[in-house]
């Protein structure tokens, strides 16, 4: 039983190639459309795939970002970091990021296969730096934590525009996980926009979007059409 659906993907000049990641049962590949499916990361540590991002420009490079990040409760999968795959998800190497436990969200430039956007929860267990955007322009080989707000709030969400990729959307979620209780949402978290690739951040709360002091934000989903 492979569990919840948490990402899908799909290549783009063949709609028939589609990739599956599931809350504890790993990652799936089907290129009938989906009529049959085949388990392509069993060898993996980690059983929980969160997040898919395949190239559309070279569809054999696909990035998979593992830890749950849709049902937060006290017992669920953690992830160790993200992976890469070259050869359309024969084999996998895992790129770093390990301390970042879940990660929501992959997007990947779309003219420029080296340069990765990764949005990082963290592991929602106590106060933790590993949490917010990270960026890599040279295909994983080292990250850069791009926006970080504080220690109890991660990334749960990131887009990028297709047609003008220094323009990205992210939003932030503060969150504390008990044995006790669920503790979502805060003062710190919201919705950021980058204008140049990531480099710099604005917060959204003074344009009309939820967030900022005395006005708390739980979980937000973003897409650019």
């Amino acid at each position: 039983m492979s569990g919840r659906v948490t990402a899908i993907d799909v290549v783009l000049a063949n709609t028939d190639v589609m990739y599956v990641g599931t809350a504890s049962g790993g990652l799936w590949k089907s290129e009938s459309g989906g009529i049959k499916w085949e388990p392509i990361f069993d060898d993996q540590n980690v059983s929980s795939v969160s997040a898919l991002a395949i190239s559309q420009k070279n569809p054999n490079i696909l990035w998979a970002g593992t830890g749950e990040t849709f049902v937060i409760r006290p017992a669920h999968a953690i992830g160790d970091g993200i992976y890469k795959s070259i050869n359309g998800g024969d084999t996998w190497k895992n790129m770093g990021l390990e301390k970042t436990a879940r990660i929501a969200r992959v997007v990947i430039h779309p003219n420029n296969d080296n340069i990765i956007f990764v949005a990082a929860l963290g592991h929602t267990y106590g106060p933790q730096n590993e949490r917010g955007i990270y960026r890599t322009t040279n295909g994983g080989k080292t990250w850069e934590q791009v926006l970080f707000i504080d220690e109890n709030t991660g990334g749960i969400d990131i887009a990028i525009d297709r047609n003008n990729p220094d323009f990205l959307i992210a939003s932030m979620w503060q969150i504390n996980i008990n044995t006790w209780g669920l503790n979502s949402g805060g003062e710190s978290g919201g919705v950021f926009i980058t204008r140049d690739g990531g480099n710099s951040w604005e917060r959204q709360d003074k344009n009309g979007l939820p967030g900022g002091k005395g006005k708390p934000v739980g979980k937000i989903a973003i897409a650019i059409s």
